[in-house]
């Protein structure tokens, strides 16, 4: 019997470290038996809206310019979302109780997931979001053309979401109890046998961890 190589991937729309893991996820998964179990969950600034103001103040202006960093070493287009996912004064650090944007994100999502196409769908929209082509992703047929170019419908997936709103917030809170188990609050969280890798600069232990546990190696 072949070894299972499936790893819980916890993920937001409004972390820039999730997009720039996004390529590695892609390509692991073609180049190896990999298999990942997505799990949508909240931002940090809506799960936990004190969050930010407890940080130092220098740590927004540090993870800021280290996305950038991160992007140009990778090769991967960056700019922060316009508009940004989640409606924030990044002046006050004041979370808006109205989230439009997040809450569309993180349903569509769920749906797009329920219909086996969940890493196709986050890796179309996740580049819409973060490669800085598109200003006012939310507006006209973006959307829409990302989800067609990860083989799924928007219409589709606002139906599901219309037709099962207790259903989508139930697995959400799930997803989040499940990533705070697995023992760590951030993401991308990966989670393997057990043991949680926080960030995108742990993928390459994540994969020498499999690599231990029977995947081949990547020449």
């Amino acid at each position: 019997m072949s070894r299972d190589f499936t790893v819980d991937l916890y993920w937001s729309f409004r972390s820039p470290y999730s997009y720039l893991a996004l390529p590695r996820i892609v390509s692991l998964s073609k180049r190896r038996d990999v298999k990942w179990n997505l799990r949508i969950v909240y931002p940090l600034a809506i799960r936990y809206p004190d969050y930010f103001k407890s940080q130092h103040p220098l740590a927004m202006r540090y993870v800021l310019a280290d996305c950038e960093r991160v992007a140009a070493f990778l090769g991967m287009p960056y700019r922060w979302p316009s508009p940004d996912p989640v409606v924030q004064n990044m002046a006050t650090r004041e979370i808006s109780p109205d989230q439009p944007h997040i809450d569309q994100l993180t349903r569509l999502g769920i749906a797009a997931n329920r219909q086996g196409k969940g890493i196709p769908f986050i890796a179309e929209v996740g580049r819409l979001l973060w490669d800085g082509s598109i200003t006012g992703w939310n507006e006209g047929t973006h959307l829409a053309c990302a989800a067609e170019r990860a083989g799924l419908s928007l219409v589709d997936l606002e139906r599901a979401i219309e037709a099962d709103p207790a259903g989508m917030t139930a697995e959400i809170d799930a997803n989040q109890a499940a990533q705070y188990e697995a023992g760590h609050w951030g993401v991308p969280l990966f989670v393997f046998d057990g043991e949680p890798f926080f960030g995108q600069d742990r993928f390459d232990l994540l994969v020498w961890r499999m690599q231990q546990k029977g995947l081949p190696a990547i020449s």
